[in-house]
């Protein structure tokens, strides 16, 4: 089978794969079970192998690139150009391979586990902190219908809090301060697990030598210095669709 080039769809159990040689002319269309991907592509020759940027495609590009084959990855937004018909499996798969062949596309980098590691500790940072400022609104918006208003900032809430609890505000029920006092808790295990997470990109940050030359500069912390863009491992190569952001707070 005089397979060049090949696109592989990815799902959760069955992945479509399309394959087309030299010519442009599909020679191989066939579904595969997630359990047998290596299988199945350690039987062919290694070729051009393009996947479009999801969930699960840095993994399966790095177990494929392992087997030989040269994998791409692109943005979704610059396959849908190329679908024909239908959006299903097959014409996805179709509408990889011929993307991924076409010499404007512009690819995203495969991460190494390393990089996924530091993206996974931002993500859930980041998440925390969503939580933690939604915490802080909600107090706001719940103090503020008691004529209750703190000013702007995390920083005055809680401080706004201990004194209110520890005075015990007069304008307020045993029973709404009971409230408030499960509140600032959550708020206190928010602030603890947020700063176990800083902790962990200053040990990332340490152990990366490129970070630590970011960290050194005026103005940046361990919190941008590992969020950086990896270095892209092709020219005209692009930040991966939906990339973390550092969050502050």
């Amino acid at each position: 089978m005089n397979v060049t080039t090949i696109g592989l769809d990815i799902a959760k159990n069955v992945f479509q794969v399309h394959g087309m040689d030299r010519n442009g002319k599909a020679v191989l269309r066939k579904k595969v079970s997630r359990g047998k991907v290596v299988e199945f592509f350690a039987k062919l020759p290694a070729c051009l192998l393009g996947m479009e940027a999801c969930p699960g495609a840095h993994h399966w590009g790095r177990e494929l690139m392992k087997l030989g084959y040269s994998v791409k990855l692109m943005p979704a937004q610059y396959v849908k150009a190329y679908l024909k018909g239908n959006k299903n499996d097959g014409n996805d798969a179709e509408a990889i391979c011929e993307a991924v062949s076409r010499p404007g596309m512009r690819f995203v980098a495969i991460n190494t586990e390393a990089q996924q590691d530091i993206q996974m500790v931002h993500r859930i940072r980041s998440r925390l902190v969503g939580e933690r400022t939604a915490l802080i609104n909600q107090i706001r918006g719940l103090l503020g219908e008691y004529g209750i208003v703190f000013a702007q900032g995390p920083g005055q809430v809680r401080r706004g809090l201990v004194r209110m609890l520890g005075d015990n505000e007069p304008g307020l029920s045993g029973f709404a301060l009971e409230l408030l006092s499960d509140l600032h808790q959550q708020l206190r295990e928010l602030d603890e697990r947020i700063a176990g997470y800083d902790t962990r990109v200053q040990r990332v940050c340490a152990a990366d030598e490129p970070s630590r030359k970011l960290d050194a500069l005026p103005g940046l912390g361990a919190l941008t210095a590992t969020a950086r863009s990896p270095p892209w491992a092709m020219p005209g190569s692009l930040p991966m669709a939906g990339r973390w952001r550092p969050t502050s707070g």
